[in-house]
């Protein structure tokens, strides 16, 4: 029954298609290379090669491994960007790669993110750090061993 049905379709496709004309896929193919261009060039991150293409590259080191944290930041400041990670040091590196252009978005993006996880640290503490603190305080706690045992006689 499925399968009919995509057949069907496929078939209302390739149909639809032979009535096409030269100008209106000429005007469709037009628009899905639009469409591919805006997708290459939009924010975001890109290969290291699809930034070279577009000028001069610089970097920046970053020892954080929380890279994944930056990417929102860097699409709102719409900065085109390329992480490479450098494993010859321990603990790895991050090389983020950008355009010379871009300088002024990355710096407000790397502003921004800073600040936001700086803020995140003093509101919120680590758990395992919360837990090493309850840990000492339990530890560190005196228990009473002592038993009470009230013996009462039968009421009267």
């Amino acid at each position: 029954m499925v399968q009919e049905d995509i057949n069907q379709r496929s078939v209302a496709l390739v149909i639809r298609g032979a009535k096409i004309t030269a100008r209106a896929l000429a005007k469709a193919m037009a628009l899905a290379l639009r469409e591919m261009k805006k997708a290459r060039d939009a924010p975001g991150r890109k290969t290291v090669r699809q930034l070279a293409k577009g000028g001069d590259l610089e970097k920046i080191e970053i020892t954080d491994g929380n890279i994944k944290a930056f990417e929102p930041i860097a699409r709102k400041y719409g900065v085109r960007y390329a992480l490479r990670k450098d494993v010859s040091s321990d603990p790895p590196r991050w090389m983020v790669f950008f355009r010379a252009k871009q300088a002024d978005q990355l710096t407000g993006a790397f502003s921004e993110f800073t600040a936001k996880t700086l803020r995140r640290r003093a509101e919120k503490p680590s758990v395992r750090e919360r837990m090493a603190q309850l840990r000492e305080v339990i530890r560190n706690t005196v228990r009473d061993r002592t038993r009470h045992k009230e013996r009462s006689g039968p009421e009267l």
